[in-house]
C-alpha cells in the first residue's frame, strides 16, 4: 500500500490562515430530528432544531422546532451515540431556548400578523414535559438569554417587520423592546417583568427598534442587537440602557459580489457595508462578539469584537470568507446577498483556551477561533456542519461543541435536519480533507464530479454544470495533508472565452498531456451529450475538440448521460448513469468510440434495483485487468444503501453494435463506501461522484457538494487504499 494513503482517520492540517494546534474539534455524531418523532407521527413533515441549549448536568439537549410548533430532547450520555428523547408540545412557534438546570425557558411566537405581534415566555420540566410557568410578553419573541446565576431571563421582543410591506422598509409598527424576567426555582416570576423601551436609540429608523439577540454577562448586563437598525445597546440587570452605539461598517474587498453567473470570481468589492450583526455573545464582562449577517441593507459577511464602550476590537473582514472559499464551502448563488451570511456566535472556555465559534448559516460551516489575545483572534478550524448551522450549545465540561441545523431538504428530497456533535480531542483536524490554501491566487471550487490520476500521482478533478460558466480542471496533490488544489485550468474555446453550456462529469488522460472529457447532456437546457477533447491549457480547438453523439444514441437518450470517462488503447469508454429508452430496466450502457475507427458501440451493466429513488452509475475508471465504476443511488443521511464500487472484468469489455443485442458484463463488489461516509460523523452524503486511481493502484473518492446550493457544501476526498487488494465481508 502507498505510504501516501489518505486515511479518513489521518490528522488532517489545517486551511490558509489557520493555525496547528495539538488539540482539535472534531465530528462525533449526526442525530436526525426526525427521530424524535412518536411512533405513527408523519415523518414527511417538516422538522427543524434552530436554537439549541443543554441541562446543566450535560446529559440532554433541547433545541427548539419551529415547523413542529415543539422542543426536542436529545439524550446525549454518549455523545457518540445520541438517542432521541421525543417533543414538547407548544402552543405556537418556538423562537429561542435556555436551560436553566434542568428547566427549559422558551419564547413561543402566538403573533396573529405582523401588525398584532404576541408571546409568551414558557418554562418546562424537561425531565418530565411538564409545563411550570408562564408569563404574557406582549409581543413577538425572537432571543432568549439565561444570567450567569440563572436569576433572571432576558427576551429580545421583535416585533419583526413584514418583508412584503412597502419592500420592507422600516419603521413598521409596533416597535419592540427588550423583556427582563425574574426566574423561580423551576419556574418564572412574572410580576418582576421589566420592560425596557429601546426607541430613539439608533440613526436607522429609531423609531422602530428590531432586536435581534440577547446575551448576558457576568455583571447582569444584556448585549442587545438591533439588526436592522445596525445598532446595540447595553442594559443593566436594573433595566437601565447603559450604553449604546452604531454597528458600523465595513469596507469589502476581494469578494464575488455578482449572483446567478455560475463562476467563481473574488475581484469584486463592497464599500461601506453596514454590519448589520445577528446573533451577540458576551467573551468577558467587557467585549463581545457579534455575528455580522445582515437581513436590511447590509451584512459584512465577517464578525467583529466589541468593547461595551463601542470601540470595534476586531473585524475579520473578508478572512473567514476567505478560508470558506478554500475548503469549497462557499454558496455562489449567494454572491450578490450576504456571501457565507455569519449569522450565530458564541464563547466558551475549553481547558484554558477561550475560544469564540463563529457559524456561517449558508457555507454551513463553523469556524473556531482561539480569542487569547481579542486583537488578534487566531482561526484554528473550520467544522463541517449540517445544512444551515443556526444555533450551538457548548459544554466545556464534557469537551463538547453542538451544532443545530435548520435546514430541513425533505421537499427536495435531500438531507433531513441535523444536530450534529463536535469533541475536543488530541491532535490535528479530521476535517477538511481538500483545500485550495496555498495556491498563487484565491481559488474557489466546488460541485467536483469526475477524477483521473497521472503518472506522477498527481490527480485531476472537474466541476460540473453548476459552475456552467467557469468549467474548470482542478489539479490536486494528495500526498498533501489535507489535499491540496494547487492549480486550475479553465476550459475555452478558440475565441478565449469560456466553454459555456457543458455538464463535465468525467475526465480522462489524452496520453499526451491533455484530457477527453465527458460532457452529460441535458436538451431542456441545451447542453449536448458530448465527449471534448482539450489541450493542457484547457482549449477546445474548433473543429476536432468536440464529439457528438451519433443518431443511435441521440434517439434513444435522456438527460441522465455520461457519467465518467476512462479511456483503454484507442477506445474511450463513457458510463451512462441510468437507463435510456431503450435499455432493459436495471441496466445501463458502458459506450464505447473508438478513436481511429470513429465507431461506436456498448455493453449493459446491471445495476442494483434500489429500495427508494434509483440508482446509477457516476464514474468509470480502468486499471490494470478491470474497469472500475461507481454505483450509488440518489439517497441521503439514514436512507442511502447503495455507495459502492464494482469491477468488471477487462476482457468483458467488447463493446457490440449500436442497435444489436448488448452483451451484459459481470461486476465484482470492490468496496462499499458507506463507513468511509459515515467515519468523520457526518451523515452519508449523496452524490459519491469521483474515482481515481494511482499508477501504482490506490483510488482516491471524492463526493459532489452541489456547489452549497441547498447542501452542506461538505466535499469528502479520501483514500480506499490499493483497489486491487480490498477485502468485502
Amino acid at each position: 500500500m502507498s505510504t501516501r494513503l489518505l486515511c479518513l482517520t489521518s490528522a488532517l492540517a489545517l486551511t490558509a490562515g489557520i493555525a496547528q494546534a495539538e488539540t482539535s474539534f472534531n465530528r462525533i455524531a449526526s442525530f436526525p430530528v426526525v427521530q424524535n418523532m412518536a411512533d405513527g407521527e408523519d415523518t414527511a413533515r417538516e422538522s427543524s432544531p434552530e436554537i439549541i441549549d443543554a441541562t446543566a448536568d450535560g446529559m440532554t439537549l433541547v433545541y427548539t422546532d419551529s415547523p413542529l410548533e415543539s422542543l426536542g430532547l436529545i439524550d446525549i450520555t454518549d455523545p457518540s451515540n445520541p438517542l432521541p428523547k421525543g417533543n414538547i408540545a407548544l402552543p405556537g412557534e418556538p423562537t429561542s431556548v435556555a436551560v436553566i438546570g434542568s428547566t427549559a425557558y422558551v419564547g413561543v411566537n402566538t403573533s396573529e400578523s405582523y401588525t398584532k405581534p404576541s408571546g409568551m415566555l414558557k418554562a418546562f420540566d424537561t425531565m418530565t414535559g411538564s409545563e411550570t410557568g408562564s408569563c404574557d410578553l406582549g409581543g413577538q419573541p425572537d432571543s432568549v438569554a439565561k444570567s450567569k446565576d440563572g436569576a433572571f431571563i432576558s427576551v429580545a421582543i421583535e416585533n419583526e417587520r413584514d418583508e412584503d410591506l412597502n419592500d420592507g422598509l422600516i419603521p413598521q409598527m409596533p416597535a419592540g423592546n427588550l423583556i427582563m424576567i425574574n426566574t423561580t426555582t423551576g419556574g418564572l416570576d412574572c410580576a418582576s417583568m421589566k420592560v425596557v423601551g429601546l426607541t430613539g436609540l439608533a440613526d436607522v429608523a429609531g423609531s422602530d427598534p428590531e432586536p435581534e439577540y440577547v446575551s448576558i454577562n457576568g455583571l447582569g448586563e444584556t448585549v442587545v442587537t438591533l439588526q436592522e437598525n445596525n445598532h446595540l445597546a447595553i442594559v443593566s440587570k436594573d433595566g437601565e440602557v447603559l450604553n449604546h452605539f452604531s454597528a458600523g461598517a465595513v469596507d469589502l474587498n476581494g469578494i464575488d459580489a455578482t449572483d446567478e453567473r455560475g463562476a467563481l470570481i473574488f475581484t469584486e468589492s463592497q464599500d461601506g457595508r453596514l454590519r448589520e450583526p445577528d446573533a451577540v455573545t458576551w467573551i468577558d464582562d467587557e467585549h463581545f462578539a457579534t455575528a455580522n449577517e445582515g437581513d436590511y441593507e447590509g451584512g459584512s459577511r465577517g464578525w467583529t469584537i466589541f468593547n461595551k464602550n463601542g470601540a470595534v476590537v476586531y473585524d475579520s473582514g473578508t478572512s473567514f470568507e476567505h478560508a470558506i472559499v478554500q475548503i469549497g464551502h462557499y454558496p455562489d448563488k449567494r454572491s450578490d446577498s450576504k456571501g457565507v451570511e455569519p449569522e450565530s456566535v458564541t464563547f466558551a472556555e475549553f481547558n484554558g483556551t477561550p475560544y469564540v465559534f463563529v457559524g456561517a448559516e449558508r457555507a454551513s460551516v463553523v469556524g473556531v477561533y482561539d480569542v487569547s489575545d481579542l486583537a488578534s483572534p487566531v482561526l484554528t478550524q473550520l467544522l463541517p456542519s449540517g445544512v444551515g448551522p443556526e444555533g450551538y450549545a457548548v459544554i466545556p465540561e464534557r469537551g463538547l461543541l453542538v451544532s443545530a441545523n435548520e435546514k430541513d431538504l425533505i421537499e427536495d428530497k435531500g438531507a433531513r435536519a441535523h444536530v450534529m456533535l463536535f469533541e475536543l480531542q488530541d491532535g490535528t483536524p479530521r476535517y477538511p480533507h481538500l483545500t485550495s490554501e496555498g495556491a498563487d491566487e484565491l481559488i474557489g471550487w466546488g460541485a467536483l464530479s469526475g477524477m483521473v490520476a497521472d503518472e506522477d500521482g498527481m490527480i485531476y478533478a472537474i466541476n460540473d454544470s453548476f459552475y456552467g460558466f467557469q468549467p474548470s480542471i482542478f489539479k490536486i496533490d494528495p500526498t498533501q495533508t489535507p489535499a491540496r488544489i494547487v492549480d486550475v485550468v479553465r476550459i475555452h474555446r478558440q475565441d478565449g472565452n469560456p466553454a459555456q453550456k457543458l455538464d463535465l462529469e468525467g475526465i480522462t488522460l489524452d496520453g499526451k498531456g491533455g484530457f477527453y472529457l465527458a460532457s452529460e447532456g441535458r436538451t431542456d437546457r441545451v447542453t449536448p451529450h458530448a465527449i471534448y477533447h482539450v489541450n493542457k491549457d484547457g482549449l477546445i480547438k474548433a473543429k476536432k475538440g468536440e464529439i457528438g453523439l451519433p443518431a443511435e444514441l441521440m434517439s434513444v437518450e435522456k438527460r441522465f448521460g455520461f457519467e465518467g470517462i476512462t479511456k483503454i488503447g484507442d477506445t474511450l469508454w463513457m458510463a451512462v448513469q441510468r437507463e435510456w429508452k431503450d435499455d432493459p430496466k436495471h441496466h445501463v450502457k458502458l459506450v464505447a468510440y473508438n478513436l481511429e475507427t470513429k465507431e461506436w458501440g456498448a455493453v449493459h451493466y446491471p445495476k442494483a434495483e434500489p429500495d427508494t429513488g434509483w440508482t446509477g452509475l457516476s464514474e468509470i475508471v480502468a486499471h490494470g485487468d478491470h474497469v472500475y465504476v461507481i454505483e450509488r443511488d440518489n439517497q441521503h443521511d439514514f436512507r442511502a444503501v447503495t455507495k459502492k464500487i464494482y469491477r468488471i472484468p477487462l476482457a468483458e469489455m467488447q463493446p457490440a453494435t449500436l442497435g444489436e443485442t448488448l452483451p451484459v458484463v459481470s461486476k465484482e463488489l470492490v468496496r462499499d463506501l458507506l463507513p468511509d461516509l459515515t467515519s468523520t460523523g457526518g451523515y452519508v452524503l449523496d452524490k459519491v461522484e469521483g474515482l481515481a486511481i494511482t499508477a501504482d493502484g490506490e483510488g482516491f473518492i471524492v463526493t459532489d457538494n452541489d456547489g452549497v446550493d441547498d447542501a452542506s457544501g461538505e466535499t469528502m476526498f479520501f483514500s480506499i487504499g490499493a483497489v486491487d487488494q480490498q477485502k468485502v465481508n
